[in-house]
């Protein structure tokens, strides 16, 4: 495990040691807070932009990709809650779309695995939340 996922892991232990409602919510309240998340990114943009004529420039784009980073962590911390193989499900589907956006026949670097086989990600999980 590299250190990103290494510190995403951390992240997932110390929300589940603060989560307030039941665990069976966890997974589902981890992917919708990814909502909230792009909505801060829009803002942002927005802001940038200064398209709000009451608030004027209130942002930078440095803020844009603040706002983006949040989305990326919030998004890799809903993988996790929702897989132990998280990195190796994130690894393999982006091979996946990298290997979609090759021209034809072009032959991407050792992908993890390819469809079809056993390869992490590419089973049928119950959900956290199912008996």
């Amino acid at each position: 495990m590299d250190s990103t996922w290494k510190t995403v892991e951390e992240l997932r232990t110390w929300l589940d040691g603060h989560a307030p409602g039941p665990p069976e919510h966890t997974a589902l309240l981890r992917v919708l807070k990814l909502s909230e998340e792009v909505g801060e990114v829009a803002e942002a943009v927005i802001g940038a932009h200064g398209h709000n004529p009451r608030k004027g420039r209130s942002h930078t784009w440095t803020d844009v990709q603040a706002e983006l980073c949040d989305v990326i962590v919030t998004a890799m911390v809903a993988l996790r809650t929702l897989t132990p193989d998280a990195p190796a499900v994130f690894a393999h589907h982006l091979n996946r779309v990298h290997i979609r956006s090759r021209p034809p026949g072009a032959r991407p670097s050792e992908p993890p695995g390819e469809p079809g086989t056993s390869a992490p990600g590419n089973t049928t999980e119950r959900s956290p939340a199912s008996p």
